[in-house]
């Protein structure tokens, strides 16, 4: 990736350009049944099976965007560490929360780049056969780790104490990474996990938010929930930052049940066209336990029982919602759960989904999009059959046995730094 990439985005939807991905990696293997609620996994899972799975949404995004458009977590945070400075930054920081002794310091130093990065991530030093702390396995979710919104990143700070290493290492990305450096020298970056610059506020709250629980829906309106993984603490500081920028002039408080059955808010509702959202019917439509906030520049505040009211009042009055399980119970319920709301948009009207969701497929194709297989997209790609500028109105699916197991789908597995312009 050049170092003067551009780094944009100001919807969910305009033609992905740039993308951050996270292979499941080996420490996802050493999760044990009593450690799995823990480190936020619901089960333990097969690697292999997982790993191939994320192979194939990695090859649709590929096909899509171009090899050297998909960027892999463990190559950046390598790059990033080839600076002497910022190694032994990141050492002492992680050697201090994981609780190692000092000794341990020199050990990780002489490690390559490479050698490094895996440790880091897994937290198994290989050299020596040993586990140094836990595994981050939530990092195959590489939207929580950061957020573009126009040419500016925010830096996110996760909620729970297993995700903290993360913060740490997407610190070190964004600023030593010669790709991302350059923001940080030209003030586009909030950086949240800066505990030190966000001390806790009068209630004791310390900033927690995380990536899908923001989202840029266009160039005046930005999204940010409020639920069990980020606080009002967060949404205030960020709204007050893109505020006094000058960046957005609408920040929306999207606030959903503390559960964790609705964790973000893309676990609820995605955008997939320019009038197209999937969503879940009890709370998009019905309110449940949620209603809306939406702060302007100018110090206005409106409020909305819903988000499909806020919807079609302020962004789009030709909205329509293509419902979880069509809208019906049990199948909303089932089919919400396992990600049936979370897609991560190729290009409007082109996304991918989980292939476990039958009847939010059909609601699908009752839209008029066409449901087909990642392999067979990947073979008709790879025979000249169709090209990716080609395909229109088109859900792709993946397999998702393993994936769907870590309680994420396509869209929380992405993090766009580049889309174009809508």
């Amino acid at each position: 990736m050049d170092a003067n990439s551009r780094i944009y985005v100001d919807s969910e939807i305009g033609k992905l350009k740039k993308v951050i991905v996270h292979r499941p990696d080996e420490g996802i293997a050493r999760i044990t049944p009593k450690r799995a609620g823990e480190l936020l996994f619901d089960d333990i899972v097969h690697l292999p099976n997982m790993q191939e799975e994320h192979d194939i949404f990695i090859g649709v995004l590929k096909a899509f965007l171009g090899k050297e458009n998909v960027l892999e977590v463990r190559d950046l945070l390598a790059e990033s560490t080839r600076d002497e400075e910022s190694k032994y930054e990141v050492i002492n920081k992680i050697t201090d929360f994981e609780e190692l002794p000092y000794s341990f310091i020199p050990r990780l130093a002489g490690l390559s780049p490479e050698q490094l990065a895996d440790t880091l991530i897994t937290g198994y030093l290989e050299p020596e056969d040993r586990i140094l702390f836990d595994p981050i396995p939530n990092l195959i979710f590489t939207r929580d780790i950061a957020v573009t919104v126009k040419g500016h990143v925010i830096i996110t700070k996760a909620n729970k104490t297993a995700r903290f290493r993360e913060n740490f290492l997407t610190r070190l990305i964004f600023s030593s990474h010669p790709v991302f450096r350059r923001l940080k020298a030209d003030g586009r970056t909030i950086n949240l996990n800066r505990v030190d610059k966000f001390p806790p506020n009068k209630k004791g709250e310390t900033i927690s938010v995380e990536g899908g629980d923001v989202m840029v829906l266009n160039k005046d309106y930005l999204l940010i929930g409020c639920s069990e993984r980020t606080n009002e603490y967060a949404f205030q500081m960020i709204k007050n930052y893109l505020f006094d920028r000058g960046i957005i002039k609408n920040v929306v408080q999207v606030n959903i049940p503390a559960e964790r059955t609705y964790m973000h808010i893309d676990t609820v509702f995605t955008q997939i066209n320019h009038n197209h959202m999937v969503a879940y019917r009890p709370i998009v439509q019905e309110g449940l336990g949620s209603y809306v906030d939406v702060h302007r520049s100018n110090g206005e505040t409106v409020e909305y029982p819903s988000l499909r009211d806020f919807l079609l009042a302020e962004v789009n009055p030709q909205m329509e919602f293509i419902w979880a399980g069509r809208g019906e119970s049990p199948y909303q319920e089932r089919e919400q759960w396992t990600d049936g709301c979370n897609l991560v948009a190729l290009k409007p009207g082109v996304a991918i989904t989980y292939d476990r969701n039958p009847i939010t497929e059909r609601a699908f194709k009752d839209f008029g999009y066409k449901v087909i297989g990642a392999e067979k997209i990947l073979r008709d790609i790879d025979n000249g059959k169709i090209t990716p500028d080609k395909v229109e109105n088109t859900i792709i699916t993946i397999p998702s046995n393993e994936l769907s197991r870590a309680r994420g789908g396509s869209h929380c597995m992405t993090c766009p730094i580049e889309r174009e312009e809508i």
